[in-house]
């Protein structure tokens, strides 16, 4: 039996043996997330009794997907930026495509990302679920649930048998964020740092955290509303009027766009690289969901290696425009098991995110229609592995099957943790059906 089923099984036999004890931990635990950072105006992020486990093995090949991606990712930004008829694949705007074409001025074009895949643990297969970079989240999650697994009495059944190792995501990123800006050609002794998003959608708890991180490093920081921010001769100002000389960037790309003319002293900084920006905006090509039709083009293949070639080939799922220009409505319509449709350019599950095999056959002819030719991809549905798992604080206290999910988080092409999630469906929709789980790695 594999080390991380090991202790998948202590767990489970603690349950099993004690039940009650751990309904009341999950119960106790509940109350502790309704008073913590977690509780997001009266939205709780919500975990089951047993966290996730990797061993060691398993950890070794998700660092070498994340050093696999980054590596493909760069050149695929190069070539964007470098080829005008490379460019032309892309639906950017003219006001997007002149953003990413800014320089970057300093040694990263991927600063943060989140890999998020279905990854089978039982063989090692994979399935790129989508990437997310600058409005990368999640690590608060992980950090309080470890916290109140000091209530889970399964948990520390485990704990005495294992050596159980968790993954920190914050002083990683903050180290990271200022090894980048010390290569910045402009750099200052002592930088001001502004955390910037549109509030409004900000993880606000997450952003205090991350202060206090930047804090911790002799570092000052604040969180702005990025459309207070002025630009002054040749400076940028915070609406406490403190000049800004590095930007850790949250606010999403698809975001800045929509609120263009709001934030335009914002750009105006950035244009005249006046400001350290982490990230410069040609990380969207990577965000977008039209990356996976890219990585597929004969143009793409054109620059990877073979290896790389095969590692899009296995790994990357068919993704299309869902429009006429790309596949016609009734193939959809009538191979609904095969095909989930996501918005273009989204993120936190924003927009209708709708796998054929949730909908009748009726139904699914329906929300197709409704989709076809709204800014949608249409991409494969991706086998989900699936392990059992039981919610005694927000279900039914039974087990049940949950499918998985693992964001692989890169700080400048580092594997730097995990963010875990689990469902009861087939797909994972965040605040609703979505459970996070606290990872660790075991060691031997």
């Amino acid at each position: 039996m594999r080390l991380q089923e090991q202790v998948y099984q202590v767990y489970k036999a603690h349950i099993a043996a004690h039940p009650e004890a751990n309904r009341h931990g999950a119960l106790t635990a509940k109350t502790a997330l309704e008073k913590s950072p977690l509780n997001w105006n009266g939205i709780i992020e919500k975990t089951v009794q047993i966290p996730k486990i990797f061993a060691p093995e398993t950890i070794a090949h998700f660092r070498q997907i994340v050093d696999t991606s980054y590596r493909i990712f760069g050149k695929v930004i190069r070539q964007y930026r470098e080829n005008a008829d490379y460019r032309r694949l892309f639906p950017f705007p003219k006001e997007l495509e002149d953003l990413i074409l800014l320089p970057v001025t300093y040694p990263s074009l991927l600063p943060i990302a989140r890999i998020d895949i279905f990854y089978q643990e039982d063989s090692g297969d994979f399935q790129f679920c989508e990437v997310n970079t600058d409005g990368t989240s999640g690590m608060l999650a992980d950090l309080e649930l470890r916290k109140i697994l000091q209530y889970n009495p399964a948990h520390q059944a485990a704990i005495r048998q294992f050596d159980l190792q968790p993954f920190e995501l914050f002083d990683s990123w903050v180290h990271t964020f200022l090894f980048l800006y010390n290569g910045y050609p402009k750099k200052r002794p002592n930088p001001y740092v502004a955390i910037v998003d549109f509030l409004e959608n900000a993880t606000f708890k997450e952003f205090e955290e991350f202060v206090r991180r930047f804090e911790k490093f002799g570092v000052r920081c604040e969180i702005c509303d990025i459309r207070s921010l002025t630009y002054k001769d040749g400076l940028l100002y915070s609406a406490a009027g403190q000049r800004i000389d590095a930007i850790y960037r949250r606010a999403v790309t698809a975001d800045i766009m929509a609120h263009y003319t709001e934030v335009a002293d914002f750009l105006c900084a950035v244009r005249e690289d006046a400001v350290f920006l982490a990230g410069a905006f040609a990380t969207q090509i990577i965000h977008t969901k039209w990356l996976f039709y890219i990585l597929h083009h004969p143009r793409t293949h054109m620059f990877l290696t073979e290896e790389e070639e095969n590692f899009v080939k296995k790994h990357i799922p068919l993704t299309v425009e869902f429009s006429p220009a790309y596949i016609p409505l009734e193939e959809v319509t009538a191979q609904k098991d095969r095909y989930i449709l996501k918005p273009m350019d989204a993120y936190a599950s924003k927009g209708t995110y709708a796998a054929g095999r949730e909908y009748s056959r009726e139904k699914w002819q329906k929300v197709a229609h409704d989709l076809y030719g709204k800014g949608y991809v249409c991409q494969q549905y991706c086998k989900q592995f699936v392990t059992d798992n039981i919610d005694f604080a927000w279900d039914d206290g039974h087990w049940h099957p949950y499918i998985n999910m693992a964001g692989l988080y890169s700080y400048n092409g580092v594997f730097s943790g995990i963010l875990m999630r689990a469902a009861r469906g087939e797909i994972i929709t965040a605040h609703q059906n979505e459970r996070v789980l606290p990872v660790f790695m075991v060691k031997k």
